[in-house]
């Protein structure tokens, strides 16, 4: 049996203001109308029965990510108490897995990135579906094919091949200088790491206890009693002492099988203001505006956004960055959107948890 699990427990900070604690960016109805969650989702159909698909997300979120995947059995979303990294997500969602079906296959996905052409996304999970199944011994990741020599991702350094568009992994590379990344990109042997993964079960919860074996028994501890513990003071206590870590340092890094699947797609991280505009079509003066009125005067390279119909005009500026909430608005210029981030001490130690 092959089960789907998607990642969706981020607060997306640097999407501030609409994206919130309470309201986080994998829930915004940005994307073509859909949320990040439901293109997620989407991407699945056909691959996975909705009953084999899971999502692991903040208890906060548990009912607005019901309302976003009617088709998901309620039983199927996984609420942490608090987020603890990657490694403990994909741990307690394994262990969870492992108590219905130990033997099954397990694809890990995330819900912030917007991914396109399907096909290509399909046919790249289909092949990593196959070589988990094969190599039973083997951690599986998908790495897109880079498009420039970006330098905020990490990079995956691809050995043989095994298969068609499958190869052994020869390391991990973090986000890397620009000379490094252009020289990756000229080299053809690396590609972009992309957060999703596929393994048998058994295989995950071995590298696990390999390589994280403190947190891996409590993660098997509190899956063994999930039913009487959700919700509870202890489980908050004793998740929130699990080492915070990401699969990627906890276990990738460290794991001595490791494939990689070449997945040829377009593939976006939506992490800032400024990589949501890179979805939307500009008008001659390469302003975006993702909002039901927005109106741009005598102004270049601007982005407007607000799932309000509030009016938002701009007059005469130009590379500035306009988000419109019900209670904040930002304004900022687009060299500065990655510290958006860094609002939030500033915003705490001014006021308070009014605009988290």
């Amino acid at each position: 049996m092959r089960h789907a699990v998607i990642m969706a427990g981020g607060s997306g900070t640097r999407l501030w203001p609409l994206s919130r604690k309470a309201r986080p960016k994998q829930l915004l109805r940005l994307f073509n109308g859909r949320s990040l969650i439901q293109h997620a989702r989407l991407r699945l159909e056909g691959l996975f029965k909705p009953e084999n698909i899971w999502v692991i997300t903040s208890q906060a979120y548990l009912d607005a990510v019901a309302e976003e995947l009617p088709d998901i059995p309620r039983d199927n979303l996984i609420g942490e108490p608090m987020g603890r990294d990657t490694a403990n997500a994909i741990g307690l969602a394994a262990h969870l897995l492992a108590r219905r079906e130990p033997n099954a296959t397990m694809a890990v996905f995330t819900a912030d990135h917007l991914i396109s052409p399907y096909e290509p996304f399909a046919a790249a999970l289909r092949s990593g579906l196959e070589a988990a199944e094969a190599h039973d011994e083997a951690l599986v990741t998908f790495g897109i094919t880079p498009s420039e020599p970006h330098t905020g991702y990490g990079y995956i350094h691809r050995g043989e091949s095994i298969a068609a568009n499958t190869y052994r992994v020869l390391g991990f590379k973090e986000k890397p200088l620009r000379e490094v990344a252009e020289q990756y990109l000229k080299s053809g042997e690396y590609f972009w790491n992309s957060g999703m993964f596929v393994w048998k079960i058994s295989t995950i919860l071995a590298s696990l206890a390999a390589h994280l074996p403190e947190n891996d028994r409590t993660l098997a501890a509190l899956a063994a009693d999930w039913e009487n513990l959700v919700g509870s003071e202890e489980l908050a206590t004793r998740f929130g002492a699990l080492e915070r870590i990401s699969i990627d340092y906890g276990v990738m890094e460290k794991a001595d099988v490791v494939l990689t699947v070449e997945m040829n797609c377009d593939w976006l991280d939506l992490g800032s203001w400024t990589s949501l505009a890179a979805t939307l079509t500009p008008d001659t003066a390469n302003n975006v505006a993702a909002a039901p009125n927005a109106l741009v005067v005598d102004g270049m390279r601007n982005i407007v956004v607000s799932e309000s119909e509030h009016l938002i005009v701009t007059l005469g500026v130009d590379d500035l960055v306009v988000v419109h909430s019900d209670d904040a608005t930002l304004v900022c210029r687009r060299d500065k959107v990655e510290q958006v981030k860094d609002l939030v001490n500033l915003r705490v130690k001014k006021c308070g948890d009014r605009f988290e």
